[in-house]
């Protein structure tokens, strides 16, 4: 069974969640379906045709992250990069249409990430990714801890969104971490393979098992948590929470302690954009004042509803206590 959280306890923290400010920092992405049908091949070469009849923009990447802050009734500031092109101008519009800062948005010398995903009925038959994956150069780094060191005075967590596109440099990681102690901040990462270890200082470490096991070498027996205490001390940060797919989650703390966290979905329609969702309430959350395993519990939720929509979405707070309510009611009648 989920590790239980009162209801007027919930209602309490999401209702804080909207005095919270959250700083984002990390690899912010445009993404574009194109949808249409497809009843032909093309005759100048084997592939199909796809007559378009829809294109829809959406937010990723980090500032997904960044619209499920906003989701809650936070307030947010997204520290990216983009390019000085359509897509970086189109993902500013979004962001401040959609209730968040783009004040904290760096322009570089590099296109904003898009991925166009062209779409027949509901499969896909193509991805095309614009972007370029390089370590920020010097001068890059230096604007973007500017911008960090303008937006935390007004922060009360800061997350880390790594899609390995070259934001989270360690100079980025360690400046950021530093100044986000020295404000005594909850410290949220969702880390990929580059730099793993170089988030020394975090709250709350959100990888998957398959890339902390890749980082490690090694498996991770959460049955059997010996190891565990070596594992801390090679990440240096204070709790892990293991995303593990339909299996939930689990969150360890530094002194070995596992808490399971299985999946409320009632129905997996598709798992894009879910971590992001994981790591916007669990960050909000926190800064709202939950323990550790209260914000993954309502993380929990809000997965399990994410997962019920298409692509990435958002989920609102009316949304975690409906998923609330309907898991209660499931338990009570041995569901």
């Amino acid at each position: 069974m989920t590790p239980f959280i009162q209801r007027d306890r919930l209602e309490a923290l999401l209702s804080s969640a909207r005095e919270q400010h959250v700083v984002i920092v990390g690899d912010a992405m445009l993404d574009v379906y194109l949808r249409g049908d497809v009843d032909r091949i093309s005759p100048e070469a084997p592939v199909p045709v796809v007559r378009v009849r829809d294109r829809r923009l959406a937010l990723g990447g980090a500032a997904n992250v960044a619209q499920n802050v906003a989701a809650m009734g936070a307030g947010c500031d997204l520290v990216a990069v983009v390019g000085d092109d359509a897509a970086g101008t189109t993902l500013r519009k979004r962001l401040d249409g959609g209730g968040m800062q783009s004040r904290s948005l760096v322009t570089v010398a590099r296109p904003t990430t898009t991925k166009t995903r062209v779409m027949a009925r509901s499969q896909q038959l193509v991805r095309f990714d614009e972007e370029d994956d390089a370590d920020l150069a010097a001068g890059e780094i230096t604007r973007v801890l500017g911008a960090i060191e303008q937006a935390l005075p007004d922060a009360t967590a800061l997350v880390f969104e790594d899609y390995n596109k070259g934001v989270l440099v360690p100079a980025v990681i360690e400046g950021a971490i530093a100044m986000a102690r020295a404000r005594s901040l909850p410290i949220v990462v969702d880390p990929k393979f580059r730099n793993f270890f170089a988030y020394r200082g975090a709250t709350v470490f959100k990888p998957n098992r398959r890339e902390l096991e890749s980082a490690l070498g090694a498996a991770v027996d959460l049955d059997h948590p010996a190891a565990l205490p070596e594992t801390f001390a090679r990440l240096g940060v204070d709790n892990l929470l293991l995303t593990l797919g339909e299996r939930g989650m689990a969150l360890v703390s530094a002194d070995g302690v596992v808490h399971r966290v299985p999946t409320t979905a009632r129905e997996v329609y598709d798992v894009v954009g879910a971590g992001d969702t994981v790591t916007a309430y669990l960050a909000t959350t926190l800064a709202a004042g939950a323990t550790t395993l209260e914000a993954a519990v309502i993380a929990n939720y809000a997965a399990g509803v994410e997962v019920g929509k298409l692509g990435a979405a958002t989920v609102s707070p009316a949304e975690v206590l409906e998923a609330f309510d309907t898991h209660v009611a499931d338990l009570s009648v041995g569901r």
